[in-house]
C-alpha cells in the first residue's frame, strides 16, 4: 500500500447531550421523554400523515417539550395508571398502544373532532384552530387545468419541466393533446426521453444535487478539480457513483452495497457514467495520494466506504458515531439527534471509549447509536491507525492505537453491531440489512417525492406514497426509473 502518513490528532468525542423533548410522544405524567415513543406511535397509526416522514413531530403530544399539550396529557393519564413513574422503556412501549386507543374517542381540544379523526386527517388533536378540512373542487381554472383529478396535459408539462428542464413547445403540447386515448402512453414516452437528459442525470443535474445532503461537499478540503486549500478527498467520486446507482434501471441498493466506483465525463455534449474497479495500489498509481480510493474490494460497502464519506465523518475518531449517524440519516431517513429510529440494545451503551455516553441523559440514544457504529470502527479516517496506517482504508486493528486518548477498553470495541434489532457481523452486512429494509425503500421514494412535489406526502396522498414504497422493493426491483414511471401516474403528481 502507498506509504503516505497523516498526523495523529486527539480523537473527537461525540457530544453527550440530553435530547429530551425532541420528537417524543405521550410521556409519563412527570413529563419524562421516552425514546421509543415515535416508533410506537407509528406502529399504532402507520397511516397517520405525521408518520409519512418516518416519525411524528413532537408537537403531537407536547407544547414546548417536555411540557405536554392537552392531547399528550390525556394519553399520559391513560398510560398504565397506577404504575410507578418513571416508566421503563419496555413498560412504556407495552402500554402506549392501549393508552392511545383509550383516548381515540375523546376530543382533547374540544373542537368537535375526535382525537382519532384529527390524527388520521393530519390536523392537531390539541389545537382547536387546526381541524380537518374539506376542500371544494373547481372543475377548471383560468389556465384550463382540470382541478378535480388527474390532468394529463398538466402532467405532461410537469414531466417536461421536472425531467427535461424546459416547458414543452406549442407544437409539442398540441401534438400531445391530439393523442386522445394514447396520451398516457405518450406521457411515459416523454419521461423515458427526459430521463436521458443532462438536466436530470448530468453533472450538477437534479439527481446529482439530490445527493448533496448525503455527501456534504466542502470545497475547502476537496481534492481533484477544483481543488481546495487542504486537499484530502474528492467528492466527485461520490456524486458520480450516487447518480450511477439511480439511473439506467440499476438496483438502487448498490448505493450501500456496491463494491465498485463510477466516474462522470462529457461525451458528445452529454454526461456519460462509467463503472470502474481498481485496486487501491492501481488507483494510487493512476490518481495519486490526494484522490485514490484505499478500501480493498472485499471490504467496500457503496458510498459508506468511499474515501470522502470516511474522511468527512470519521476523521480522527476511534468509535465514529458521527459516521454511523450520517449513514442512518442520509440513507435510511432516521435522525438520531431527533430521537428517530431508536432500537435500543439492552446491554448498551458499553462506552468503550470513555465518552460518558452511559450517563442517564445520553443512554437513551446511545443504546441504539453505539451498536450502529461498531461496524464502522475498522475504517480509518484521516489518520490515527499507528505508524504504518493508511488513511481511508480498512484496518482491523486500528483501535489498538487509540488507548492513549480513549483508554484500554477502546481496543475491545467489537466490529459486530446491531441494525434494526438484527445482529450484523461487519459493515458489509450492515449495508445489506440497511439496503433491504423498509426504511431504505421509504427514504428513497421520499427523496424523489420531495424533489418532484416540493414537500412530504400530504394526508390525502398517503395511500399513493405507501403503494410506491411497497412497489419499489417488489414490482420495481429497486429501480428508481421504474418507480418514477409509477410516481408520475399518481394523482398527487398529475392533479393541478
Amino acid at each position: 500500500m502507498p506509504p503516505h502518513l497523516w498526523p495523529r490528532r486527539a480523537a473527537a468525542a461525540l457530544p453527550a447531550a440530553a435530547l429530551w423533548g425532541v420528537l417524543v410522544l405521550a410521556p409519563a405524567p412527570t413529563g419524562e421523554a421516552q425514546p421509543p415513543a415515535p416508533q410506537s406511535f407509528c406502529e399504532v397509526y402507520p397511516e397517520a400523515p405525521a408518520c409519512a416522514g418516518g416519525a411524528p413531530p413532537c408537537e403531537t403530544c407536547h407544547q414546548t417539550p417536555p411540557a405536554l399539550n392537552d392531547y399528550g396529557a390525556q394519553v399520559a393519564e391513560a398510560l398504565l395508571p397506577g404504575m410507578a413513574r418513571p416508566l421503563s422503556a419496555a413498560d412504556f412501549t407495552t402500554g402506549l398502544p392501549l393508552a392511545l386507543a383509550a383516548v381515540e374517542g375523546l376530543d382533547a381540544d374540544d373542537d368537535g373532532w375526535s382525537n382519532l379523526e384529527e390524527l388520521l386527517a393530519g390536523s392537531s388533536p390539541a389545537d382547536p384552530g387546526d381541524q380537518p378540512k374539506d376542500i371544494d373542487c373547481v372543475d377548471e381554472d383560468e389556465d384550463g387545468w382540470q382541478l378535480c383529478g388527474y390532468d394529463l396535459d398538466y402532467a405532461y408539462k410537469k414531466v417536461m419541466l421536472d425531467f427535461c428542464g424546459r416547458s414543452p413547445s406549442w407544437v409539442e403540447r398540441a401534438a400531445f393533446s391530439q393523442r386522445r386515448g394514447a396520451r398516457r402512453a405518450a406521457l411515459h414516452t416523454a419521461l423515458d426521453a427526459c430521463l436521458e437528459s443532462d438536466h436530470w442525470r448530468g453533472i450538477e443535474g437534479r439527481v446529482w444535487n439530490l445527493a448533496n445532503a448525503k455527501i456534504g461537499p466542502q470545497i475547502a478540503v476537496k481534492s481533484g478539480n477544483p481543488v481546495g486549500p487542504i486537499p484530502l478527498a474528492d467528492y466527485d467520486d461520490d456524486y458520480a457513483y450516487f447518480v450511477w446507482t439511480q439511473i439506467d434501471d440499476r438496483d438502487a441498493r448498490l448505493v450501500l452495497t456496491g463494491q465498485t466506483f463510477a466516474q462522470a465525463r462529457f461525451e458528445d455534449g452529454r454526461t456519460v457514467y462509467e463503472e470502474w474497479d481498481r485496486t487501491p495500489d492501481e488507483d494510487y498509481a493512476l490518481r495519486g495520494v490526494d484522490r485514490y480510493q484505499a478500501v480493498e474490494r472485499d471490504r467496500r460497502a457503496g458510498l459508506l466506504t468511499h474515501r470522502w464519506f470516511i474522511m468527512s465523518n470519521t476523521m480522527f475518531t476511534s468509535i465514529p458515531r458521527t459516521t454511523a449517524a450520517q449513514a442512518y440519516r442520509a440513507f435510511l431517513g432516521y435522525d438520531i439527534a431527533k430521537l428517530e429510529g431508536l432500537w435500543p440494545v439492552a446491554s448498551e451503551p458499553a462506552d468503550y471509549d470513555n465518552k460518558g455516553v452511559g450517563a442517564e441523559a445520553c443512554a437513551g440514544c446511545h443504546a441504539t447509536l453505539d451498536p450502529l457504529t461498531y461496524p464502522f470502527s475498522r475504517y480509518e479516517g484521516i489518520g490515527g491507525g499507528g505508524p504504518f496506517s493508511t488513511p481511508y482504508s480498512y484496518a482491523p486493528n486500528r483501535l489498538n492505537t487509540f488507548t492513549d486518548e480513549d483508554g484500554e477498553r477502546v481496543k475491545d470495541t467489537p466490529e459486530a453491531g446491531v441494525l434494526f434489532g438484527q445482529q450484523v457481523a461487519d459493515l458489509r452486512e450492515w449495508a445489506q440489512v440497511a439496503a433491504n429494509s423498509e426504511a431504505f425503500r421509504r427514504a428513497t421514494v421520499r427523496d424523489y417525492w420531495r424533489l418532484l412535489l416540493g414537500e412530504a406526502p400530504r394526508p390525502s396522498e398517503q395511500a399513493e406514497f405507501n403503494a410506491l414504497v411497497e412497489a419499489f422493493g417488489a414490482a420495481h426491483s429497486y429501480s428508481v426509473e421504474r418507480m418514477l414511471h409509477d410516481l408520475i401516474d399518481t394523482e398527487a403528481y398529475g392533479a393541478p
